[in-house]
């Protein structure tokens, strides 16, 4: 599986905005066959800080996700609602090493 972490910092203006295009994007997300999880987070203390957290099937999954219609939508959409670019990191499971149970489908 492959895990990706992405940390978004939006504009206080359009955190309603931001949060409306992103469920948009994660609710079709997780009807994507090799998307297991897709869980969108904002930080109690910061509420323009968001994570996305998005747990793939298999390597080639993201860059499929990357495109869909829902996602190229997306992306264009918030691209000037950021305070600065947003930042993947991508990760790994270690534990538990099955994450599909944790799966939202």
């Amino acid at each position: 599986m492959v895990i990706v972490q992405v940390y978004v910092r939006v504009k206080e203006k359009d955190i309603d905005a931001f949060i409306k295009a992103t469920i948009e994007n994660a609710s079709n997300s997780i009807k994507e066959p090799d998307i297991n999880r897709f869980d969108f987070m904002q930080e109690n203390e910061d509420p323009g800080s968001f994570l996305l957290t998005e747990i793939y099937a298999n390597e080639r999954a993201p860059k499929d996700h990357k495109k869909t219609d829902h996602y190229l939508k997306w992306r264009k959409t918030v691209a000037d609602m950021m305070d600065k670019p947003r930042k993947g990191v991508t990760y790994h499971e270690i534990f538990p090493k099955d994450l599909r149970h944790w799966s939202s489908k």
